[in-house]
């Protein structure tokens, strides 16, 4: 039988806790209940992590580098900025419906337990990887002439506003249809708002 290597037992932390503290919450998990579920000793978890906020900040890196890395994926490709902008949408749909402890942990722990993510991931420094692909997305857009050129910050507001807003609408089952149909009219209506008139 191969041993579990300790990348691997940290990855198996890291998805344990993700799924505990979506559904769960923060406050409500405790570490004997990730160090439960992961199979190993309280003491053990601590040679990984030394406290559950540590924890709670290495999550936020590791989504906003997998959401990173799915953006400059898209950035990467020779199409139009309509077409990343569907792209986009639809690593964002996907990942909602696959991987719903990432945005779950994103919208109901990083985003409402603002006071455990003050030291160490200051203003933007934790979602860095991802929002540094969306400035390069706008950036290029507005570059090829296809978007206007208004301050980030309102664009990226928008943006992440639809897609929010939806995902939040899906996991509260208020959706009439699967979130798979809104792909194509929500792209659009992201495309129409920031395009260059």
């Amino acid at each position: 039988m191969a041993r579990i290597t300790k990348e691997e037992r940290r990855d198996g932390i890291i998805s344990v806790a993700l799924k505990l503290f979506s559904e769960k919450g923060f406050y409500i998990t405790t570490i004997p209940d990730i160090a439960q579920k992961v199979g190993m000793s309280v003491g053990n978890f601590y040679n990984y992590f030394k406290s559950k906020d540590i924890l709670a900040k290495e999550l936020v890196l590791y989504i906003s580098e997998y959401i990173g890395s799915r953006i400059r994926e898209i950035n990467e490709q020779d199409i139009s900025t309509e077409e990343k902008i569907y792209e986009i949408v639809s690593m964002y749909f996907n990942m909602a419906q696959e991987r719903s402890e990432m945005i779950e942990y994103f919208l109901r722990v990083y985003l409402s337990n603002r006071e455990v993510f003050r030291e160490g991931c200051e203003g933007m420094i934790c979602v860095s990887a991802f929002v540094t692909e969306m400035m390069i997305f706008f950036d290029e857009g507005v570059e090829s002439g296809d978007l206007h050129d208004q301050d980030f910050f309102s664009a990226f507001g928008l943006f992440m506003g639809y897609l929010g807003g939806m995902v939040f609408l899906f996991g509260e089952k208020i959706l009439p249809e699967p979130l798979e149909n809104y792909k194509e009219s929500i792209s659009l209506n992201i495309y129409n708002a920031l395009k260059k008139r």
